[in-house]
């Protein structure tokens, strides 16, 4: 027996089977670098038309997560798909430096003694590691980015482009100082913003309450009576004990009805839907002796229970009859947003409110009976004095949901302060209020999912002023000069601040904290004095399209950037989304972009939120250590990002093996150009056999879908869409076939190169197709395919080289339609013989298909390149009504008969042909190899 194995075309790649990503990605990644590829992509797409990402910045605290690494990939997979579309894609890369987190760090670490500008040196410091930490992590997850030159918050030219926001948004007559209730944390010492402020279970003590009547004639005739035959009391229901010091007012509905109970001793005012179940919540029974509209309660004055001052009724709508309530609220102006906008209504002034609750959470010293008590520990001892004096009626611990500080994960409470608000209905620009212009400008976004555009618009209508000062150390200040005596703003305000913001250009924030007044004001210095705040974090994000979409990090806008895309998880419709959203409306009349993209929330495969104590965390370090970056990017692409994306080690496994399905395809292709040089062998696609033509064809229909998936900035679509051309097209049909094709006939017969020009233009295609997901593995296979190279596949676009069959082509895309659907039915009943002992393979077998006249007529085109397609050693075309005893196929018109060829195997292909012996230079070969030897006259296929 000779062996004829030189006389083949075999696959030769050095391209391995093994990725091997956690070993050969990090010496990638340093290549890029090397070949300052970020910087290569500006220069190569200058001039092209601009695509801006602007990149939300992650808060400078912590190794990343999983979420980070979720964020930045799905950011770098939509910079990388447009850069691949031919756009010039920028990608900066920010960090948000400021705020509590650091500075409680700081604190933990260095003490809370610590002198103001020496514990601003250690912020700057802390945030400086943490950030190249978190840097290096981003660079080795293959985002690509101008990483040497990112944009940080704390930065003195963005701290100073802060300021000039703020400058902007005076100017326009947005900002205020007032005194109105705001989300307090006693840990942070500060106001939160609402996007710091979540839910949890809480215990509280339910308590009713008893106000004595101030006014009985006036609560008579308000009920028609001509006078009150016993004492009288209004009841309310609370779970906040420790606000009733602070009650001034009581708040009912006007258009509920409410009644008179007489319980024996004394008159209850109670909502008359409410009274049965009041009074078997007090215990007692009574009988209704009168009612009135809510209406006719207006100003009607009860007295505190403990304190010697009124309380009086004051209308309001929020008022509600659940049951459990009673119908009627207690106010505390000071405690509640709602309380406070309804008592100024009604006149109230500043000076008026009573607030006794200090920032650490503790009464004032000159509180009767509770001063100095921290207010979770007086709720109890207020409980006992309203039983003592009479005016308890009922009393019990229920769990409820309560608002927590995010960081802390300890309750808040509302607390009346003097800070510095943007007023959402000031009426400035253009004669719309800033909550108007900013619906408007929701009108103009583009929302994915679409569902964030009614989530966004809910909280921008609904949400009340927004208050942007803190009192912290670490923080961009506030930059005002207040009058001694006045309290008002200096009248050259914007103009002292454009004066601070160079100093801080060049100082930092310092600058400001450490400014002697009598430098910017002169003799006017001792009638002002500096303010202290500093500003919301939010404000510090939510204002860098200002400072760096025009400034540090121009884009070619002048003035009132907008960046193309937005990208964040969904909580930041209450958080980036939002600020940016209020202070690009505020400073440039329109939000500063044009798109909102949003992704959900890693869990596990249970659906559960990842926690240590779950061990259920997945971190991106030890993925990238164990399976590469490739497969974590691969994961995020075959999620749907608008919900809770699951991930797990055995999601992660599956992961990986739909990398190697991929990873494999590629090496196929890649082995199979062995030999072959595009400019000297390519086919043209008019010349190429049908089947090659059709799977470029195939290659272009499939790229076509997938610019719309990346543009749409649907991925899982390009998942799914590359693994099925991977799975089905290519290596379920097209690699299979072409094999013999590839493998037998002659190194430069026209059915060689034609295939080979095929997988060329496969591969090339793929290669781009991948890159933006799987850009480790892309530039590997890219490097592996023959021909000219540019020096990175990311600095590629589309390829070009892809054609399409005419609509009228005779073996066109119905044509192979057909065929793979006939092929698929036979492999099914190849498949059952060889379960049935019947054949050891599809080429060792012989198959009869019996057709319908249709079906023949197709399936005759391809004569006896028939066998090569389905790959057995012979095939037969019978009428269908011949195969009565033939196996049935799910495809209408085909049955199918298999038989083991009688035949001898070919040495070479491993067909079973007749003449196989009968040749005696070469008894062990077919005819057909015989022709397809190194000096023989080669074989002619036209088909397959």
């Amino acid at each position: 027996m000779s062996d004829y194995k030189h006389t083949l075309n075999l696959p030769e790649t050095d391209f391995p089977m093994r990725g091997m990503l956690p070993k050969r990605e990090p010496a990638r990644v340093a290549r890029w670098q090397e070949m300052a590829l970020y910087q290569r992509l500006r220069q190569e797409r200058q001039g092209k038309e601009l695509f801006v990402l602007h990149d939300g910045p992650p808060y400078a605290n912590g190794s990343i997560h999983l979420g980070h690494a979720l964020n930045k990939i799905l950011k770098d997979i939509i910079v990388k798909s447009k850069s691949l579309a031919g756009y010039d894609a920028p990608y900066v890369p920010g960090w948000d430096c400021h705020g509590l987190p650091i500075e409680h760090k700081v604190e933990t670490t260095h003490g809370k003694r610590l002198e103001p500008q020496r514990a601003r040196e250690l912020c700057r410091e802390y945030a400086g590691e943490q950030i190249e930490d978190q840097r290096q992590g981003f660079i080795r997850l293959g985002v690509i980015g101008d990483w040497d030159n990112p944009y940080r918050t704390m930065d003195f030219v963005n701290e100073a482009g802060e300021i000039r926001a703020l400058a902007e948004m005076v100017k326009g007559g947005y900002v205020f100082k007032g005194l109105k209730p705001v989300n307090w944390c006693f840990d942070c010492g500060s106001a939160l913003a609402e996007a710091e402020v979540e839910y949890a279970d809480k215990k509280s003590e339910a308590i009713d309450v008893a106000f004595p009547s101030g006014d009985d004639a006036k609560l008579a005739a308000a009920f028609g009576l001509t006078e009150l035959s016993k004492p009288a009391a209004v009841v309310i229901w609370t779970t906040t004990p420790w606000t009733i010091p602070a009650n001034q007012a009581l708040n009912v509905h006007p258009e509920f009805n409410y009644a008179l109970v007489d319980v024996g001793d004394r008159l209850l005012l109670l909502a008359e839907d409410l009274v049965e179940s009041c009074l078997a919540r007090f215990g007692l029974e009574g009988e209704v002796v009168a009612t009135a509209r809510g209406e006719a309660l207006d100003l009607i004055e009860f007295r505190h229970p403990l304190y010697e001052r009124a309380s009086t009724v004051h209308l309001a709508d929020y008022v509600t009859c659940d049951e459990g309530s009673t119908g009627i609220v207690h106010s505390s102006p000071t405690h509640g947003v709602d309380d406070f906008n309804t008592c100024r209504a009604y006149g109230l002034e500043f000076d008026d409110f009573i607030s006794p609750v200090q920032g650490d959470g503790v009464y004032v010293d000159d509180l009767p009976m509770f001063g100095g008590m921290m207010i979770w520990k007086a709720n109890p001892k207020i409980v006992a004095a309203l039983d003592e004096v009479g005016a308890l009626m009922a009393h019990k611990t229920i769990t409820h949901s309560y608002m927590h500080c995010w960081r802390h994960k300890t309750p808040i409470i509302y607390r009346a302060t003097a800070q510095w608000f943007v007023g959402m209905d000031v009426t400035a620009r253009d004669g719309r209020t800033l909550r108007e212009a900013a619906l408007d400008g929701i009108e103009q976004t583009q929302f994915v999912p679409a569902w964030g555009k009614a989530r966004l618009h809910s909280m921008i209508a609904n949400r009340p002023d927004w208050c942007i000062s803190r009192q912290r150390n670490w923080g961009v200040p506030i930059p005002f000069f207040l009058h001694k005596q006045t309290g008002e703003l200096h009248p050259r305000t914007v103009e002292l601040m454009e004066d601070v913001a160079k100093r801080v250009e060049v100082e930092g924030i310092d600058a400001w904290f450490n400014l002697d007044s009598a430098e910017l004001l002169g003799d006017e210095a001792a009638d002002f004095e500096k303010v202290t705040d500093t500003l919301d974090v939010w404000f510090d994000s939510g204002t860098t399209h200002y400072h760096v979409l025009r400034g540090s990090h121009p884009y070619g806008h002048t003035e009132g950037p907008i960046a193309d895309l937005y990208l964040e998880g969904s909580d930041q419709h209450r958080g980036w989304f939002h600020s940016s959203l209020l202070t690009g409306t505020a400073v440039d009349g329109h939000p500063p972009y044009k798109g909102l993209l949003t992704h959900g929330f890693t869990v596990d495969e249970k659906g559960r939120k990842q926690s240590k104590s779950l061990g259920n965390v997945v971190a991106p370090q030890e993925v990238m250590d164990k399976l590469g970056a490739d497969i974590l990017r691969l994961w995020v692409s075959s999620t749907d990002y608008s919900g809770e994306m699951a991930v797990s080690d055995e999601i992660l496994k599956r992961t990986a093996d739909v990398y190697r399905r991929i990873r494999n395809t590629s090496r196929f292709l890649l082995a199979n150009l062995n030999g072959f040089e595009p400019e000297r062998d390519a086919v043209a696609f008019e010349d190429m056999l049908s089947l090659d033509q059709w799977v470029v064809d195939r290659a272009a229909q499939l790229q076509a879908r997938i610019e719309t998936a990346y543009e749409e900035y649907r991925f899982l679509e390009v998942y799914q869409q590359v693994h099925s051309f991977c799975s089905l097209e290519l290596g379920g049909f097209y690699l299979d076939v072409i094999k013999d094709r590839q493998y037998t006939t002659q190194r430069d017969s026209l059915a060689r190169r034609s295939a080979q020009t095929a997988l060329y233009r496969v591969v090339e295609a793929l290669a781009r197709w991948v890159a933006p997901i799987l850009s480790f593995t892309a530039e590997e296979i890219y490097e592996n395919i023959p021909g000219k190279r540019a020096d990175s596949v990311l600095l590629e676009t589309y390829f070009e080289g892809l054609s399409t069959l005419a609509a009228d082509a005779t073996l066109g895309r119905e044509f192979w339609s057909r065929v793979l659907e006939v092929k698929q039915a036979v492999n099914k009943c190849l498949e059952d013989a060889r379960n049935a002992k019947q054949i050891k393979s599809g080429l060792a077998a012989e198959v009869t298909l019996y057709v319908d006249d249709a079906l023949e007529a197709t399936l005759a085109k391809l004569g006896d390149e028939l066998r090569f397609v389905l790959l057995t050693s012979d095939v037969r075309l019978a009428p269908l009504a011949e195969g009565s005893a033939a196996e049935a196929t799910e495809l209408e018109g085909l049955k199918v008969s298999v038989v083991e060829s009688a035949h001898t195997k070919c040495e070479r292909c491993w067909h079973h042909r007749a003449d196989v012996g009968s040749h005696p230079d070469h008894p062990d070969l077919c005819g057909r190899c015989i022709t397809n030897l190194p000096d023989g006259p080669g074989e002619t296929r036209h088909y397959a």
